[in-house]
């Protein structure tokens, strides 16, 4: 059984940085798209970021464009996501996806989801 486990939240102060990262285990992916997704207290989840299997022409949600940078490894059927200047209303859970494709992923048509982790930024 295949599972999504993420890595790298925390606390950070406003203007920091964090990288999240997000490895399979249990087997591995093959070509799929990854994409990172977050949810804030008494909310819907919500898309951050999506990219395909090549890592060419990634989605980012308006909100991030510009300071989270989305990659990913599909040999090693990883993704990051690097998030700069991080702001208080990015604080949330932090969810990593697959799914074969890319509009999938976009769809919330997800095959697999990791577990989430909790990004908290405050001074």
């Amino acid at each position: 059984q295949v599972r999504l486990i993420e890595s790298g939240g925390g606390l950070v102060a406003p203007g920091a940085s964090l990288r999240l990262s997000c490895t399979a285990s249990g087997g591995t992916l093959g070509r799929v798209a990854m994409g990172w997704f977050r949810q804030f207290p008494g909310k819907e989840r919500e898309v951050v970021a999506v990219i395909p299997w090549h890592g060419a022409g990634p989605y980012y949600t308006a909100a991030v464009r510009g300071r989270f940078t989305i990659s990913v490894d599909t040999d090693k059927s990883a993704s990051d996501l690097m998030m700069n200047n991080l702001k208080p209303e990015d604080t949330a859970v932090y969810f990593c996806a697959s799914a074969p494709t890319f509009a999938e992923v976009r769809n919330f048509e997800i095959q697999y989801w990791g577990q989430g982790i909790q990004v908290t930024v405050s001074a």
